[in-house]
């Protein structure tokens, strides 16, 4: 579950910079619901392990990443009203 935590956090990160092309600031409408699904599944994830995971980690970190630059994407190109 770390692992696939790790995983789904580079893939909201690539998710994002494709969202960063200009005229697909659309498709963050889709990667911030799946970042933050990931990041719940990071956080479970990590409390499910006694010690530091750093794959974990990793997911939390990349996708809370693509959340805040997400939003602030959208919030800059006009995405939410």
């Amino acid at each position: 579950m770390q692992t696939l935590s790790l995983v789904w956090g580079i893939l909201s990160i690539l998710g994002l910079g494709v969202a960063f092309i200009p005229c697909l600031g659309s498709l963050n409408w889709l990667n911030i619901p799946f970042a933050v699904v990931c990041l719940i599944i990071s956080f479970v994830a990590n409390s499910q392990v006694p010690g530091r995971s750093s794959a974990a980690v990793g997911g939390i970190i990349l996708n809370a990443i693509a959340v805040i630059l997400g939003v602030i994407r959208l919030a800059i190109g006009g995405g939410i009203l």
